[in-house]
């Protein structure tokens, strides 16, 4: 009994620390640049809501608090006035710029760190090449070992990790297909058998990819690949929700992340490592983006103040910035509400 409890709720908390991970080097950007740049740091938090623990180094407070799904650097003037020289407010645009941006970039550098990992960690480094073909394959009427594979259904490939993207993007059994044979491309239709699991309908790539031995130079640029094509999936799924390729019904919040990752640590480390490279990459984009209440927006309105030195009145941001949080948690509590139902169904 106590087994079974724990084989259900050790993949739950590990998912949780995997995105507490993740605010922790977001927000530790926030806090290392400052640092930097000489801002003065009021508090740095781990969690949110009441404090379990909190000391003080120096100026700043460090606090671990009691929900961990969630953190913040505080710092010095940057939410209030403050005559300190020392505050966020008083520093250069750019510093400012680099502060604001430093846990996005945190986030991104975490992702490629992330895909380093899992290339360095396999045997060898994937290609875009096919292998060989499974005995029951029905792909191979079209493609033949030794293709590499250009395009899928006009989405560029450049690694191992951008096949199985495009696979994942198909909307039927056919694939128009760019391949480099013999030196020469080729574009294909290549037809392919349909599996379904758990209500989905997906492409079975039948065929296996070929591996290089592992090399200082290929393992950073397949890293440095599967990181673009981590990246890519972003504006991709951002494209296909405005365009109405996915619904509501389709969107994750913080409890649906958290299903998946912890189904995905059941079923191996790689699969739970990839959706975390996925996950901290998104969260760093997804920031960079000019939603108000978001680094994004502030970076514009800095980007606005450095080019025409002057800032929007404060009442005017404040008032742009609240209205952005509260449509945020909004849609977050929708996005919440209906992973809970999910799980329930």
């Amino acid at each position: 009994m106590i087994t079974n409890i724990w084989h259900t709720v050790y993949p739950i908390l590990i998912a949780i620390l995997f995105f507490e991970l993740i605010i922790i080097i977001h927000e530790g950007g926030h806090f290392i640049a400052a640092r930097l740049m000489g801002i003065k740091v009021n508090e740095f938090s781990i969690g949110m809501g009441p404090k379990l623990i909190q000391f003080q180094r120096g100026e700043t407070k460090y606090s671990l608090r009691l929900i961990l799904f969630g953190g913040y650097c505080a710092m010095e003037g940057e939410s209030e006035e403050s005559e300190d020289e020392r505050s966020f407010a008083k520093k250069k645009v750019l510093q400012r710029i680099f502060v604001v941006s430093a846990g996005a970039l945190m986030n991104l550098i975490l992702g490629f760190v992330i895909a380093a990992i899992l290339v360095s960690s396999q045997e060898l480094v994937g290609t875009a090449t096919v292998a060989r073909f499974e005995k029951t394959a029905v792909s191979n009427a079209a493609l033949q070992v030794g293709d590499t594979i250009k395009t899928i259904d006009g989405m560029r490939v450049y690694s191992a990790t951008d096949v199985s993207t495009g696979f994942s993007r198909s909307k039927d059994d056919t694939l128009e297909m760019t391949v480099l044979r013999n030196g020469e491309e080729k574009k294909l239709s290549v037809k392919f058998n349909m599996e379904e699991s758990e209500g989905h309908r997906f492409i079975h790539m039948d065929f296996w990819l070929l591996g290089e031995e592992k090399t200082v130079a290929n393992v950073l640029k397949t890293s440095a690949l599967d990181w673009m094509s981590y990246a890519r999936t972003v504006f991709l799924s951002v494209h296909d929700m405005i365009t109405g390729r996915y619904g509501f019904s389709d969107m994750s919040g913080p409890v649906g992340a958290v299903n998946i990752v912890s189904k995905a640590v059941k079923s191996n480390s790689f699969a739970a490592l990839r959706i975390m490279a996925l996950l901290t990459i998104n969260v760093g984009l997804f920031n960079l983006f000019p939603i108000p209440a978001l680094d994004g927006w502030r970076l514009f309105l800095l980007i606005f103040e450095g080019i025409f030195r002057k800032k929007i009145p404060d009442k005017w941001e404040w008032a742009i910035n609240a209205a952005g949080l509260a449509v945020l948690l909004a849609f977050m509590s929708v996005i919440t509400f209906s992973d809970i139902s999910k799980l329930f169904k």
